[in-house]
């Protein structure tokens, strides 16, 4: 089997290791939402290890060394304190959203968060902003969203309260 790194996508680890969606869900309740088969067929096939400790709330090594160890594989380097989110608030987010999705809302539907911000993005104009609430920071959808040049803002209000504002460019 391939090494676990922080780039190892979470479908690889479905695929190739029985029982890791138990594993990851021991590790991290959060990741419970892994239970949503929707889920685990999109941003499952695009979310890295390294983009889920992140939505979990967790040290990205830390995640891959816990894993690496539930798979006979051993732990790499020290965890590393990182910290995604920016400290310079943009100027763009004070404007009135258009849109307010709520992505727990969405999961709980079995509905795919990336799929549903990607058709709001697109009914709505260049420069506009919709928000999304979840009790996580979505990082796929940050990544994928900032990969495609928006301009993408998340914000932490709690440990249960993350709001994330994408602005159309």
């Amino acid at each position: 089997m391939k090494e676990i790194t922080l780039d190892t996508k979470i479908a690889d680890l479905l695929n190739n290791y029985n029982g890791m969606k138990d594993i990851l869900i021991d590790i991290n309740p959060k990741f419970e939402k892994l239970n949503n088969p929707i889920l685990r067929r999109t941003v499952a096939k695009v979310a890295g290890v390294k983009q889920v400790a992140i939505v979990g709330g967790m040290e990205p090594m830390d995640l891959v060394n816990k894993l690496r160890i539930a798979v006979g594989q051993k732990p790499i380097g020290e965890v590393i304190k990182l910290d995604n989110l920016k400290e310079e608030i943009p100027n763009w987010i004070t404007q009135e959203p258009k849109i307010t999705l709520n992505a727990n809302e969405i999961l709980d539907n079995n509905l795919n968060p990336l799929a549903e911000t990607t058709m709001t993005l697109r009914g709505i104009k260049s420069g506009e902003v919709i928000t999304i609430v979840a009790d996580f920071q979505p990082e796929p959808l940050i990544d994928e969203f900032a990969k495609k040049g928006h301009e993408v803002y998340c914000q932490k209000i709690s440990d249960s309260e993350f709001i994330t504002y994408l602005r159309k460019v």
